[in-house]
């Protein structure tokens, strides 16, 4: 990318953040059901571990391709 390791973090950072927040939001869009109802309103707390588990694979899995 450029010379400046610091600005090439930054850059990878923000695709990073970004990739991971797109793919969650689509994820989220794509669940039968309404995360945020179960979550708060109705406490459901398997849905907050498979809400949880979803941002952690997707997290590995763009850490894994920027690397």
């Amino acid at each position: 990318m450029t010379e400046f390791p610091f600005l090439n973090a930054l850059v990878y950072t923000a695709a990073g953040v970004l990739a991971f927040l797109a793919a969650f939001a689509l994820a989220v869009r794509l669940a039968p059901l309404d995360f945020w109802r179960q979550i708060v309103e109705e406490r459901n707390v398997a849905a907050a571990i498979l809400a949880a588990g979803v941002a952690l694979a997707l997290g590995w899995i763009v850490a894994a391709t920027l690397h």
